[in-house]
Parts: structure tokens; C-alpha cells; sequence
């Protein structure tokens, strides 16, 4: 039992490290359509369910509100969301078929700039430093509301960015031993 929350918290540990690493790097770059911001929140849900998972996304923005910026603490909550729907589809279904994290990816690009939209008007007035603020501002210019112009932006960025972290997870988990993956309310343990 304790080497099972020892490796539970192990992966919790890298996965925040992920999120923060890969989210800070491709937002420093401003690679438009892609974060990564995601991928260990996706990674701790597929491997060991939706809660974990949403305690790996919250607690990566509490870090990155202390270290980078404290608006992203209240971006914990799409983090959190994106746990649970993760998790819950590889409860659900075999997340390491591609189509199944195409289809989460999709529905992660929806659900998340729901959430995130209003976070952001309400904190940054839709801009948000990335590269994704060259589309903002551009609807903006055409008359778009501040609301479908932020929506925009996000739903397309996440389309790209959120189907391409489930297949990158995918990729991941594949080449994790199976002794490595224990966590039996998934799918995707046998995989």
C-alpha cells in the first residue's frame, strides 16, 4: 500500500513539473495554438483517475501563482476540469485508442475555453501575454465583443493544443512499463 502512494505522489510530482515546464517554455516561445500547459494533469488522470489528476492541475497553479503570475490560480479551475473529464473517459473507455483521446482532445477544446473565457475577461480583459492575443485583438478590430473575440481565440488555440497533449499522453503512457501503471479504476492499467 505505501509503494502505491509513493509512486502515486511520485507522479504527481513530475506531472506538475511537466505542466509547469512545458507551459512556461511554449508560453515563453508564444507558439500560437499550444500550451502543453495540461499534459501532466492529463497524464496523472489517465494513469490514476480524475482526483488525482485534479490535484495535479490545481496545484500546478497554485505554483505557477506564486512563482509566475497570480491570476493563473484562478485558472486551477480549468485545470481541474480537465482532470475530470479525462479521467472519467479513461474510466469509461480505452484511452490509449487515438480515436478516444481525439475525441477527448475535442471535448476538451470546448469545455476548457467555457470555463477560461470568463477567468480571463474578468482578469486580463482577454489578453493574456500569449500568442493567441494576435487573434484576440484581431476580432476585436473586426467589432467581435470582447466575449467571442477571448472565446475565439481560446476555442481555436485548445482545438490544436488539447487533442495534440491526449495523443502526446497516449504516446507517454505506451512507453511506461506495465508494472509502472497501477492504477485499476482505468482502462488503460493493461495497456
Amino acid at each position: 500500500m505505501q509503494k502505491g502512494k509513493t509512486m502515486i505522489l511520485t507522479y504527481g510530482a513530475i506531472c506538475i513539473v511537466l505542466n509547469v515546464v512545458l507551459g512556461t517554455a511554449v508560453s515563453a516561445l508564444k507558439i500560437p495554438l499550444l500550451f502543453l500547459d495540461t499534459m501532466g494533469t492529463v497524464l496523472m488522470a489517465v494513469l490514476f483517475g480524475p482526483w488525482w489528476g485534479a490535484l495535479v492541475g490545481l496545484l500546478t497553479n497554485v505554483i505557477l501563482g506564486i512563482t509566475a503570475s497570480p491570476t493563473a490560480i484562478f485558472f486551477g479551475i480549468v485545470n481541474v476540469a480537465v482532470a475530470i473529464v479525462v479521467g472519467l473517459m479513461a474510466r469509461k473507455f480505452n484511452f490509449m485508442k487515438w480515436y478516444i483521446a481525439v475525441i477527448t482532445g475535442i471535448m476538451l477544446a470546448i469545455i476548457a475555453p467555457l470555463i477560461g473565457t470568463p477567468i480571463a475577461i474578468a482578469l486580463t480583459g482577454g489578453l493574456d501575454g500569449s500568442g493567441m492575443d494576435i487573434i484576440v485583438l484581431w476580432l476585436r478590430a473586426t467589432g467581435e465583443s470582447v466575449f467571442a473575440s477571448t472565446f475565439i481565440s481560446r476555442i481555436t488555440g485548445n482545438f490544436v493544443d488539447k487533442i495534440v497533449t491526449c495523443l502526446l499522453v497516449v504516446f507517454i503512457v505506451s512507453k511506461i512499463p506495465s508494472f509502472l501503471k497501477t492504477y485499476k479504476g482505468s482502462k488503460n492499467h493493461a495497456a
